[in-house]
């Protein structure tokens, strides 16, 4: 570094080259840090984990003390949600558990992905769930499942499978209800808790060691008190052990935050709720089998997150949370609105009044000019082939609604409206 000659005593201008060399030394430390800092935020590495605590209305989550439920929802929320498709529309869907499960990783209802009871006979793996969707983003995602059911890693995610992209996961820990050596199945059904306390563990401590960037955690052992009990002190008990399961991977994911540059999305929900009645039973359409919750720790909650989104809302919203890149065919079939993130329109509807079609949406973004119509008579999408879709019309996304008389007559259409930020599909069946 160079002096800077001052004519003063020597003293002086040895005080004052100091001054000044610490000064410079100074400001270059600053501007290091702050380019340090810069480089830290930019590479701050998401994450996301869900977990789906098995048969649980909202009323009852609501009415029980649960801390650790309690604490994620202060740090993003708790809403009311829903499942079940179109209660008496083509979407249509049965409240049982593999159905909602594939539901939630697909983004669609079982119209679509084909998946109607607990057999999990013919799931149509052309709508791409989550696991896939991110295995298609780079290999270096980490993909990992922990859960007290095998087939929701071999069935409905299709590891392994050709059909299912052939994906396989990178971490797994499950079949363990077949294991009656460790776990003696008795008819109380405790042995159920058990796997799910094994399953509870080995995920902390892959979140712990591992940090997969999306993970599945499944627990099962609060639906087997409500199919046993109903609405009773056992069934209450069991979700608040499940609220103490939860935490250890809560406090997982908060230590990596803390001691790694990582931002976590937690999403918990359930995949169906219980009759009125008794409590007992589930899989008809009345408002309280339909009635589930999202608790998530998220601070990037959009409008839509309190406006009772659907078990299709979080595949994309999980995606936005990581930064996915939806395939576009996969993404024209979505019928979810993502809760985190940037959205410009919900609640796509379509009837058909005479020969034409009206389409009516909610505007989320009051911002956003226009949004793009298509139509096509065809659903080639779920054999594996492609549909041909025709633009109607870019209309003016304030209108809140479009009629419009189909080119060519059909029984069946597939109307797909397109924004900058999403894309949602609504079928249209005399």
């Amino acid at each position: 570094m160079s002096a800077i000659t001052i004519h003063h005593p020597d003293k002086t201008y040895r005080t004052i080259k100091l001054q000044t060399t610490i000064v410079l030394l100074a400001l270059a430390c600053l501007i290091s840090a702050c380019k340090s800092n810069l480089k830290e935020k930019s590479e701050v590495k998401p994450k996301a984990l869900f977990i789906i605590v098995d048969g649980i209305p909202a009323d009852v989550i609501e009415k029980l003390e649960l801390p650790v439920l309690k604490e994620i929802a202060a740090a993003g929320g708790y809403t009311r949600a829903y499942t079940g498709g179109l209660r008496d529309g083509y979407s249509k869907t049965p409240t049982i558990s593999a159905v909602g499960y594939n539901s939630l990783i697909t983004g669609t209802w079982a119209n679509k992905h084909n998946v109607w009871d607990n057999d999990i006979a013919a799931p149509n793996y052309n709508y791409w769930n989550i696991f896939r969707v991110a295995e298609a983003n780079g290999a270096n995602l980490t993909t990992a499942i922990f859960s007290t059911w095998l087939d929701n890693r071999t069935k409905l995610i299709g590891d392994g499978l050709a059909a299912a992209g052939a994906i396989k996961l990178d971490l797994k820990y499950d079949s363990l209800e077949y294991d009656t050596v460790r776990f003696p199945h008795k008819a109380d059904r405790v042995f159920i808790q058990q796997i799910d306390e094994a399953v509870v563990t080995t995920a902390a401590k892959a979140v712990a060691d591992d940090a997969p960037d999306l993970t599945w955690v499944y627990l099962e052992f609060t639906d087997d008190m409500g199919h046993m009990h109903g609405d009773s002190p056992q069934y209450y008990d069991a979700i608040k052990t499940a609220d103490v399961q939860i935490g250890k991977i809560w406090q997982a994911i908060k230590e990596r935050e803390k001691n790694f540059n990582e931002d976590w999305l937690i999403v918990i929900t359930t995949d169906h709720g219980r009759d009125v009645e008794t409590g007992k039973h589930h899989g008809g359409q009345s408002d309280r089998e339909r009635l589930t919750w999202i608790t998530t720790n998220s601070k990037k909650l959009n409008s839509h997150f309190n406006d009772t989104p659907g078990m299709v809302d979080i595949m994309p919203s999980i995606a936005n949370h990581l930064h996915l890149t939806i395939p576009e065919s996969t993404k024209e079939e979505l019928d979810g609105v993502p809760f985190i993130g940037a959205i410009d329109f919900s609640a796509l509807k379509a009837s058909h009044e005479a020969e034409e079609i009206l389409i009516e949406w909610k505007l989320e973004n009051p911002e956003l000019d226009s949004l793009e119509v298509y139509i096509t008579t065809t659903n080639n999408f779920s054999t594996g082939s492609t549909d041909q879709y025709q633009k109607v019309k870019t209309i003016a996304a304030s209108e809140l609604s479009f009629r419009f008389k189909p080119a060519v007559k059909s029984n069946f259409y597939k109307v797909l409206v397109k924004s900058p930020t999403q894309y949602l599909n609504v079928w249209v069946i005399e």
